[in-house]
């Protein structure tokens, strides 16, 4: 049995203090933005803490984005030595040479492999399907369904999370990132009727977040959905919560995680 992984996600855009400068930030439901700090230095924090690895997503991919993005993941790249996962703003060829280039290990795409679908399979294709992270934000309309949403939670699209999870695989993804838009930042759990439903019908890897306020929440989402990894912001912000207590906590629940040594 494969040990499941914890992951930190961090957000990045734009400081108000320096705007010129990505800064790593927690939202709440796409929205509102509080900054927490330096990418590299809470890279180190949460190595020194023994995540399994890291995700970065620009949210603010309009600004500068991927030269932006891949000198902070250069450095990053320099500081610590786990996968990384990187994306916002990609939307070419060219753009996944640069992040892979300076350290990236996969690269997340959204908007674009909604808008087009086969630049999944070109990349797939060309970088192989490992490398290829299709992210699904999600979020529950009044009709009581679930509708896929791009360009940073505020563009609506009538794909049916579950239906476009299939699909990114066939076209060629190598792991899925799904984020229930409702509860992110919110820290009252993981919404799990869609990862449940997307790990019982695709055969890679699916990770999944938005809501972790407890311990307890992780375990639900790898008990309840059997995903492989979770992924948090908010909830590795606060000071008083520690990946190595999270993970010991997680482990008590009967989950297979792997320990520090």
């Amino acid at each position: 049995m494969s040990k499941k992984r914890l992951i930190p996600k961090l957000q990045l855009a734009r400081s108000k203090f320096n705007p010129k400068k990505l800064v790593v930030v927690v939202t709440k439901q796409f929205g509102d933005k509080i900054e927490i700090g330096d990418p590299v230095s809470q890279s180190k924090i949460f190595q020194d803490q023994s995540a399994d690895e890291l995700i970065f997503l620009n949210i603010e991919s309009d600004f500068n984005s991927i030269k932006t993005l891949s000198e902070i993941i250069a450095r990053v790249s320099e500081e610590i030595f786990m996968p990384l996962t990187v994306g916002g703003g990609v939307t070419s060829d060219e753009d996944f040479r640069i992040l892979l280039s300076n350290g990236a290990d996969k690269i997340s795409i959204n908007s674009k492999a909604v808008e087009d679908p086969r630049f999944i399979t070109s990349m797939s294709d060309k970088y192989g399907a490992q490398c290829v992270v299709v992210s699904i934000d999600y979020k529950k309309e009044a009709d009581g369904r679930y509708y896929v949403y791009t360009r940073g939670g505020t563009k609506k699209t009538e794909l049916n999370p579950v239906g476009w999870a299939i699909e990114a695989e066939r076209l060629g993804a190598g792991e899925l990132m799904i984020t229930c838009i409702d509860n992110d930042g919110m820290r009252n759990g993981i919404e799990l009727e869609v990862p449940k439903q997307i790990v019982s019908a695709v055969n890679i890897p699916v990770i999944c977040g938005g809501g972790c306020g407890l311990a307890m929440h992780f375990s639900q989402a790898f008990i309840e959905a059997n995903v492989e990894a979770v992924c948090a912001g908010s909830f590795f912000a606060h000071r008083d919560q520690n990946l190595i207590q999270t993970r010991s906590q997680i482990a008590n629940s009967g989950v297979v995680i792997r320990i520090q040594n």
